[in-house]
């Protein structure tokens, strides 16, 4: 493991005499790289030199308690050590996260869908409010939000919904959001006062480029036809709304925000190239056994992974057993509050099976 640690630190080191060069700053895409790989190890290496500070000054304060000093000097040596070791038994734990194997996607932007499931009228509604969740919390990280595709109800609801979140770990934060959303409250529309339940599915898929997913243009059936929902001043005008249909898989992508077919045509290829993709990493995963998968769930979409229960005003997480009674504050954005235990959770399950260094 330190020996991991010690090339991390070297490659560093390059890495930043590299980024001074005029050939790479010149050259945008092995900038890019450069830097990215360079910000990837930057935490890791500056955990590891507090590390190394801390065992230094472990050894010189038991340096001067073995020399036998004067009583004042030997309780600043003893109270040196105990700071020494404590800083040492938490950098520790921090390297041992940060030398878990990284997700590879985690850097990317997401492509977000949102479906009503189970429930009608009231699923629909329901998958407005984690629209608006999930906007609120891009809003919060400073992340910009783009809509792809809508298709809303008479009442407001959103029969499904596909968007992409652009932002610094955008994925890394939402990947735990895939599976299904579970709603049990009153619907305004229910005169017996009798709580309903209604579930609504989240998909999340890492935004992928062109190279990482090949799509063989005699594969797809493209059809244009003309835009439909609940309003906006250009649906049923023109046939600008584009449906591509993956033959291979039978995927089906549609995408009728903009006005502009080349517009619609474009963002639908970006969703396509996205489930292709996530389609090829379930087939991967599906290969490793089960004792290796992580106990929080494996983020299937037909997993049940959240009830959002509004008589109690409690929003529990299945995966982690994690109940907070703060309905409204989260689904006003402020979801770190159920994603920190999850990711702590993952990391401590991904530690017990990986090892960790002493």
């Amino acid at each position: 493991m330190f020996e991991q640690l010690e090339s991390a630190e070297e490659r560093y080191n390059e890495i930043t005499e590299k980024l001074a060069q005029p050939d790479v700053l010149s050259d945008k895409d092995k900038l890019k790289k450069l830097m990215l790989e360079h910000k990837n190890l930057g935490t890791l290496v500056e955990k590891y030199r507090e590390y190394k500070n801390a065992c230094q000054t472990e050894k010189d304060a038991l340096e001067i308690i073995e020399s036998k000093p004067e009583r004042e000097l030997r309780e600043m040596a003893e109270e040196e050590l105990a700071k020494a070791r404590k800083d040492k038994e938490r950098l520790t734990n921090e390297l041992n996260i940060l030398l878990l194997p990284r997700d590879k996607n985690d850097d990317k932007n997401v492509i977000m869908e949102i479906r009503g499931g189970a429930g009608g009228e009231e699923a629909a509604l329901f998958a407005a409010e984690l629209f608006r969740m999930y906007s609120m919390y891009a809003e919060h990280k400073g992340w910009k939000i783009e809509v792809l595709n809508l298709n809303e109800t008479e009442l407001g609801g959103i029969k499904e919904i596909s968007f992409m979140i652009e932002g610094d770990g955008a994925y890394s934060r939402l990947k735990y959001e895939s599976g299904v959303h579970r709603v049990q409250r009153v619907p305004e529309t229910e005169a017996s006062g009798r709580i309903h339940t209604s579930t609504v599915t989240v998909a999340v898929l890492p935004e992928v480029e062109d190279v990482e997913v090949e799509i063989n243009p005699n594969d797809i059936q493209i059809d244009t036809f003309r835009s439909s929902g609940a309003g906006g001043q250009h649906i049923n005008k023109t046939d600008s709304a584009i449906r591509i249909t993956h033959i291979p898989t039978g995927i089906v992508v549609e995408c009728q925000d903009e006005r502009s077919q080349y517009k619609n045509k474009d963002k639908a290829m970006k969703v396509l190239r996205s489930r292709l993709y996530e389609r090829q990493q379930r087939e991967q995963e599906e290969k490793i056994a089960a004792e290796r998968r992580s106990q929080v769930g494996t983020g299937d979409r037909s997993e049940r992974i959240r009830t959002y229960n509004f008589p109690q005003g409690r929003v529990t997480d299945h995966r982690i057993g994690l109940t907070l009674y703060k309905i409204e504050s989260i689904l006003n954005g402020e979801l770190d509050d159920i994603i920190e235990p999850l990711i702590t959770a993952i990391q401590a399950e991904k530690l017990k099976q990986g090892g960790a260094i002493s």
